[in-house]
């Protein structure tokens, strides 16, 4: 875990509202990334910087607990075109912590490193938390993917 300043970036991609309450979000994440995956949906992002895929939770209602918004996004250089069905935002400067986690991403690795987020006494700022899924992250059986989680 290392903490370090975050520099503003704008992303496009495609969202879902969802919650952790009843188990939504394991069921509504996942069909999003099917979605993101099968329509090939990081083809169509514009002014993309690269394929570095950032999955970010925001717009949080309250914390961890009560709704959010989740997108699965790309970083871009500019938000003056967003194509039909997607949403752009700025990721803002802050503070956040790192953490990395590796290892086969269809045993629940990122799940399993949230869960333990979700447990700890970090003194989270609820603003946007996002996974950085890389060159590092394109192979699913031996995968790292780094989680920034912002902080007050």
């Amino acid at each position: 875990m290392a903490t370090q300043t975050g520099k503003p970036f704008n992303i496009i991609g495609i969202s879902v509202k969802t919650t952790n309450e009843n188990g939504k979000a394991g069921n509504d994440i996942p069909v999003l990334w099917d979605k993101f995956m099968s329509e090939g949906i990081l083809s169509q992002i514009p002014n993309k910087i690269d394929d570095t895929i950032y999955c970010v939770y925001t717009d949080y209602e309250k914390d961890y607990t009560r709704p959010y918004t989740t997108i699965l996004a790309c970083a871009v250089s500019t938000l003056e075109a967003i194509p039909d069905g997607m949403i752009g935002r700025t990721i803002g400067d802050g503070k956040y912590m790192e953490f990395t986690t590796t290892g086969n991403l269809q045993k629940g690795i990122v799940f399993d490193a949230w869960t333990k987020i979700w447990r700890s006494s970090i003194p989270r700022a609820y603003t946007a938390d996002f996974e950085v899924y890389g060159v590092k992250a394109q192979n699913p059986d031996d995968a790292e993917v780094a989680i920034f989680i912002a902080i007050d």
